[in-house]
C-alpha cells in the first residue's frame, strides 16, 4: 500500500448554482484540517468520531460564519482512496465552494491535480488501472449501454479476465524457468506441443477481448452518424426530423449549411451522434471550401453514413462522385423527397450500387423515418450480434492486447519454425505478461499514469 504524506483538496461537484456542493479532502491530515474550520453543532471532537459518520455544523472563516454544512468522515482504509477522506457538503454556489476550498488550502491542504483522488485509489490498491479508467467512462457515458458497460468494468470484470490470463502465462513461464534454471533437479521437460497448445488457447482468449474494442467504442462514445449529399437534398431537414426539433437552418437556397452541425439522439440504449454536413459539390467560395473539407473529414471518421439523394431530380455526376466517397463505408442510401416526385428510382441506384440498404423517405413529411431508425439500429447492432460482451476493452487496452498477441505469435514461430531454445519462449512470455500488466497497471510507467489521470476532472 502506497499511502501519501500530503493531504489534497478539491471541489468535487460542478460549479454553479444548485442544492448541494461538495469539497473533498483526502490524506493523513484531512480530519485535522477540517477540524480547524468546522464548528459542530454538538460539542464533539471530529478527530475521535467513527468512520462513515455525518456531522452538522458551520464553516467559520476568522470566526465569521460562511455556511451551514454537513461533514462526512470516512477513515482509512475504508474510503475511496483508502486514506482518511472528509467531504464538506455545503450549499452550492461558486463563491461558497471556492471560499471553503481556500480555507482548507490555507490550513494545510494542497490543491488536487486532475484525477488525483482516483489516482490515489489506484496507487493504494483499492482499484486497478482498468477500473480507474471506467470511473471516467461512467462520468462521460453518452448512452445507457455505455453506462452499464462502465459500471461492469468498475466492478472488475475486465480485471478478472486479465488476471486469469496472466496466471496462465505465469504458470507456463514457471515451468519453463524451472527447466532452464534447475535442470539437475529432475524437474523434467515440457514438450513443444504442450507449449504450442497452451499458447494458442491463450491467444484465442486475447483475440476474443480484442474483438470487443469496436463494440466498446460504440457503447462509450456513440455512433458517429454522418449525413452527406449534394446541397439541398434535405440533409438538414432529416437532422431536424430525427431530432424532433428545428436544430438546423433549412432554406431552399443550396449551401445553407456551411459547417457541420452535431446533435445526439438515443435509441434502445445507444447514442447516435448525428452530423449534418455541408453539401458536397465543387465550389469557389473559401468559406464553403472549408465547410466541405470538414465534411469530408467527418465522412472518413464516420461509423455510419446516411447518403442522401434527391428523388425529384435525376442522379448526376456529383452524386456519382459521392458514391465513390461513400464506397466501403457502413452506409444507408436515402432516396429523399419521394412526396414530390420520383425521377430517380431504386433501380437507377442499383446500377451504381448493386448491394446495400436503400430506403425511400421524405424528411419533411416524416415518411419512412421509423424504418430508417430501425435500420440504423439493426446495422449497428449486427456488428456485435455474435459478440455481445459485458467486457469491452478501450483503445489503450486493445494496443496492449495486440502486443501480447504478437509476443505469443513469436512463441508459436519459435516452437514450429525454428530451433531456438526455451530461453526465447521465456522472453516472449515475459513480454506478454508486461503487455497485459499495462492494462491493469501492474507494469505501467509513471508517464502513462500521468497521461491517463490528466484526462479526469479535478475533484475525481
Amino acid at each position: 500500500m502506497l499511502m501519501t504524506t500530503d493531504t489534497i483538496a478539491a471541489i468535487s461537484t460542478p460549479l454553479g448554482e444548485g442544492g448541494i456542493g461538495i469539497i473533498r479532502l483526502s490524506g493523513p491530515d484531512a480530519v485535522k484540517i477540517v477540524s480547524r474550520i468546522f464548528k459542530p453543532k454538538k460539542n464533539i471532537n471530529l478527530k475521535t468520531q467513527k468512520s462513515h459518520t455525518l456531522h452538522l455544523g458551520h464553516i467559520l472563516k476568522d470566526k465569521t460564519l460562511l455556511d451551514e454544512v454537513l461533514v462526512s468522515v470516512m477513515k482509512s482504509p475504508h474510503s475511496y482512496t483508502k486514506e482518511d477522506v472528509v467531504e464538506i457538503n455545503c450549499h452550492s454556489g461558486v463563491l461558497v465552494l471556492k471560499s471553503i476550498l481556500e480555507l482548507a488550502l490555507r490550513h494545510g491542504a494542497r490543491a488536487a491535480q486532475p484525477g488525483e483522488f482516483t489516482k490515489r485509489a489506484f496507487l493504494n490498491g483499492r482499484i486497478d488501472l482498468s477500473q480507474a479508467e471506467s470511473v471516467m467512462d461512467l462520468i462521460e457515458s453518452v448512452s445507457s449501454k455505455g453506462l452499464k458497460l462502465a459500471a461492469q468494468q468498475l466492478s472488475g470484470r475486465l480485471s478478472i479476465k486479465i488476471k486469469n490470463l496472466r496466471i496462465e502465462l505465469l504458470d507456463l513461464l514457471a515451468r519453463i524457468e524451472a527447466l532452464l534454471n534447475f535442470p539437475e533437479d529432475g524437474v523434467g521437460s515440457i514438450s513443444r506441443s504442450t507449449i504450442l497448445s497452451s499458447v494458442k488457447k491463450m491467444q484465442k482468449k486475447i483475440d476474443s477481448l480484442i474483438d470487443t474494442a469496436d463494440q466498446g467504442e460504440i457503447f462509450r462514445h456513440g455512433v458517429r452518424t454522418v449525413i452527406v449529399g449534394k446541397p439541398n437534398v434535405g440533409k438538414s431537414s432529416l437532422l431536424n426530423t430525427l431530432m424532433e426539433e428545428e436544430r438546423a437552418i433549412v432554406t431552399e437556397i443550396p449551401g445553407t449549411t456551411r459547417d457541420t452541425v452535431e446533435e445526439a439522439i438515443h435509441m434502445q440504449g445507444l447514442s447516435f451522434m448525428l452530423i449534418d454536413t455541408a453539401g458536397l459539390q465543387p465550389v469557389n467560395n473559401i468559406v464553403e471550401k472549408i465547410g466541405i473539407a470538414r465534411s469530408k473529414k467527418k465522412l472518413m471518421e464516420a461509423d455510419l453514413v446516411l447518403f442522401m439523394l434527391d428523388a425529384s431530380t435525376k442522379i448526376d455526376s456529383n452524386d456519382k462522385k459521392l458514391f465513390g466517397l461513400v464506397k466501403g463505408k457502413n452506409s444507408i442510401i436515402l432516396l429523399n423527397k419521394i412526396d414530390i416526385s420520383s425521377k430517380t428510382k431504386i433501380s437507377d441506384i442499383r446500377k451504381l450500387v448493386p448491394k446495400g440498404v436503400i430506403l425511400k423517405i421524405s424528411a419533411k413529411k416524416e415518411i419512412g423515418i421509423d424504418e430508417l431508425k430501425n435500420t440504423m439500429l439493426d446495422i449497428t447492432l449486427s456488428k456485435f450480434k455474435h459478440h455481445q460482451s459485458s467486457v469491452c476493452v478501450n483503445m489503450r487496452h486493445k494496443e496492449s492486447l495486440l502486443n501480447a498477441h504478437k509476443s505469443l505469435e513469436h512463441i508459436i514461430c519459435t516452437v514450429t519454425k525454428t530451433k531456438l531454445t526455451e530461453e526465447f519462449v521465456s522472453l516472449d512470455l515475459k513480454n506478454a505478461l508486461d503487455s497485459l500488466g499495462r492494462i491493469t497497471g501492474e507494469t505501467v510507467s509513471n508517464e502513462v499514469l500521468d497521461r491517463i489521470f490528466s484526462k479526469f476532472c479535478i475533484g475525481k
